[in-house]
């Protein structure tokens, strides 16, 4: 994996279009590197109204559910421990692409806390990810006790 990128979901749609081309023009696409999906929908709305798929260019899609809170909220969903396992099993299996595309609605909370969270475990330096903006600290602290728990299982 060569970049992680963080993004709004208007963002993301635009990168992923970004890949399309008519049938017989596969050389116009503007990009053409491989790419997986973390896509953190809205439980509230019921999601986005759409959903990544794989393609020749997408080789993975892990879409999940749950909402920028940091505790529990009445009709909100936090978090879960399910879903940061779920989260590192995706990036194990993904570790070929050479893009990591992560997504929540703005881009600012929890796929920024996502996106910190797996260039750290890839072993690269994540600071930027805290000094330019306000990850999900609930969402990047969670991720990282489900990676420990994980490595103190396979030592």
């Amino acid at each position: 994996m060569k970049r992680v990128m963080v993004r709004s979901v208007h963002d993301a749609f635009e990168y992923v279009m970004d890949h399309y081309y008519p049938a017989g023009w596969g050389d116009d696409a503007v990009r053409s590197d491989t790419y997986a999906v973390i896509s953190i929908q809205d439980t509230h709305t019921g999601g986005f109204g759409f959903c990544f798929q794989e393609s020749r260019f997408c080789k993975g899609v892990l879409t999940l559910y749950f909402d920028d809170i940091i505790k529990e909220v009445e009709g909100a969903v936090l978090f879960s421990d399910e879903q940061a396992d779920q989260i590192i099993d995706f990036i194990l299996a993904h570790r070929d692409v050479e893009t990591l595309l992560i997504h929540c609605y703005a881009g600012r909370s929890r796929s920024r806390a996502v996106g910190a969270f797996a260039v750290r475990m890839l072993g690269g330096d994540n600071s930027r990810y805290f000094q330019t903006g306000s990850p999900n600290q609930y969402v990047y602290d969670c991720l990282e006790s489900a990676w420990i728990r994980r490595r103190i299982r396979q030592s």
